[in-house]
């Protein structure tokens, strides 16, 4: 039986608070809100910090925070282990250093990770208690690199929804800790909660479709979708494998870029990865340049985001960012657009693969699953009634994706995208496309009728292509909204410099007044 994340953490917790009262000079507190991996090995170093207090740390403000207080409700489960992989960090600092490049980093893993200490569950009570024999490959890299799962996050069950993030193995909804009534967007919605709270200091996600950048963009977050097939999904619960991505989600972009600098790279479970053969950089951090958007040419395209129901608020926020990369050197080209998309997307056709690759997913964990098909998840009853309908249009699908016109439809306008989107960029030497994250404020919790503003879906997913988001200021006086880079096939250098650049320039990142300091 796993513990609920509230009582293991009153069992983490209590032993440290007993250690501290037999301390006569305990040193000052290490402040870890809007802390950066930098400053905490910084600290690491100088003897000023240890793994085990840092730990603490963020297990105080989980404690405080996520069950109580403003009840941001992002943690499944707390690593009950946390402490002890602290202790054993600080030993190994103690003997020869840093282990790693993320040593001692406390991170939140999305709950459609292989964790092989902690369950996997995609959000589902479908899969309740499921353990699966290994870690996902981006866990084991994490690990590797000195790293600390420090939970399990909440996300949208299956990662169905790009909207909101509410599971069936975790109650109640994911707040958005800059306002406790609106989304998180999903589906990695609990990871962006957690590290905008606080709660950790990065996370991993997934993004089909919209769930790294859309959650970054409403918490305030940099989130990194890398070029298809950079980045391994060997071990995370499909949702679609053509569209499937994995990656980092951090306060900071040097953050973000630090993980990925780890994760990144091919895996010989994940077969996609082999096009990134002799295309991954030696040393993305390299590629974090204060100065890169002097000389840059920015395009910006009106086609993802520019609709009727565009907030207007988003529209000054977007505007007041492109004249911050005027100011910093860029040439900045308004408007571009890709010829031909409308009438392209009209005749692209529809594939719905979840259930092939689903069913491959769960063939792979045996006797460990207590469901081993989509039919058989149905069959149990056991998930948010919210997607019954989804699961049940899965279900009918009679082709697998290779045998399916849409399927088939669907890769060729992808294709034509690629070159299309490619052909724009060269055509006017840009260096990147940028747009907002989000046409849109969160929406409130349980409002799936006012626009969404989601403009994600579409270019990076169907080319393969990557992208950034980064934060680009508030709406509402306190919303966050997120700016969006994209760029050609394998040119995340390129995308990194701009990214960094502007942030560094701008600076909008702020902490949620829901969840302050402790004291």
């Amino acid at each position: 039986m796993i513990r609920t994340s509230r009582s293991i953490l009153a069992a983490l917790i209590a032993p440290v608070a007993l250690s501290a009262q037999q301390t006569t000079r305990p040193r000052p507190t290490f402040e870890v809100t809007e802390t950066t991996i930098a400053e905490i090995h910084a600290a690491m170093r100088a003897g000023t910090l240890s793994c085990r207090e840092l730990v603490n740390a963020y297990l105080q403000r989980i404690a405080a925070y996520d069950k109580n207080g403003p009840a941001i409700n992002a943690i499944i489960v707390v690593n009950p282990a946390a402490l002890t992989v602290a202790d054993s960090l600080d030993r190994r600092m103690a003997a020869g250093g840093l282990t790693g490049p993320l040593h001692c980093i406390p991170m939140m893993v999305k709950d459609n990770f292989e964790t092989m200490d902690l369950p996997t569950t995609a959000g589902s009570l479908s899969l309740q208690g499921m353990q699966p024999k290994q870690d996902a490959y981006m866990v084991r890299r994490i690990r590797e690199g000195g790293a600390i799962v420090l939970a399990k996050s909440n996300m949208a069950e299956f990662a169905f929804t790009p909207y909101e993030t509410v599971s069936s193995i975790l109650p109640g909804y994911t707040k958005n800790p800059y306002s406790l009534d609106r989304v998180t967007a999903g589906s990695s919605g609990g990871s962006a909660a957690a590290v905008a709270a606080n709660f950790g200091e990065a996370a991993l996600g997934t993004d089909t479709g919209n769930s790294i950048r859309g959650p970054s963009a409403h918490q305030a977050l940099v989130g990194i979708r890398s070029t298809m097939g950079l980045t391994s999904r060997g071990g995370v619960a499909p949702l679609n494998l053509a569209s499937d991505i994995a990656g980092p989600m951090a306060r900071t972009v040097a953050d973000a870029v630090a993980i990925f600098q780890v994760v990144a790279g091919e895996d010989a479970a994940d077969t996609v990865t082999a096009r990134a053969r002799g295309r991954r950089a030696a040393d993305y951090t390299t590629f974090l340049n204060r100065d890169a958007l002097k000389g840059a040419r920015i395009g910006v395209l009106h086609q993802a985001y520019d609709r009727e129901t565009t907030d207007p608020e988003v529209v000054r926020v977007l505007m007041a960012a492109l004249d911050d990369m005027r100011r910093q050197g860029a040439t900045v080209v308004d408007p571009v657009a890709v010829p031909g998309l409308d009438a392209r997307l009209r005749t692209a056709g529809g594939c719905n693969q979840f259930k092939y690759d689903i069913n491959t997913w769960l063939a792979r964990q045996g006797d460990r699953a207590p469901v081993h098909s989509l039919a058989e998840v149905i069959a149990s009853r056991r998930f948010h009634p919210t997607i019954q309908a989804r699961l049940e249009a899965a279900q009918l699908e009679s082709l697998p994706p290779a045998k399916h016109p849409g399927c088939a439809s669907r890769d060729e306008f992808r294709a034509w995208l690629r070159t299309s989107v490619t052909a724009l960029m060269d055509s006017l030497k840009l260096d990147a496309l940028v747009y907002p994250t989000w046409s849109n404020p969160p929406r409130l919790i349980g409002d799936l009728n006012t626009p969404h503003g989601d403009n994600s879906q579409l270019f990076s997913p169907s080319t393969g292509f990557p992208a950034i988001t980064v934060p680009m200021g508030y709406t509402r006086g306190q919303l966050p909204a997120g700016l969006q880079f994209l760029g050609r096939a394998w040119s995340e250098p390129t995308l990194i410099g701009l990214a960094y650049g502007y942030e560094q320039a701008t600076r909008h990142r702020r902490p949620p007044s829901s969840a302050p300091p402790l004291r």
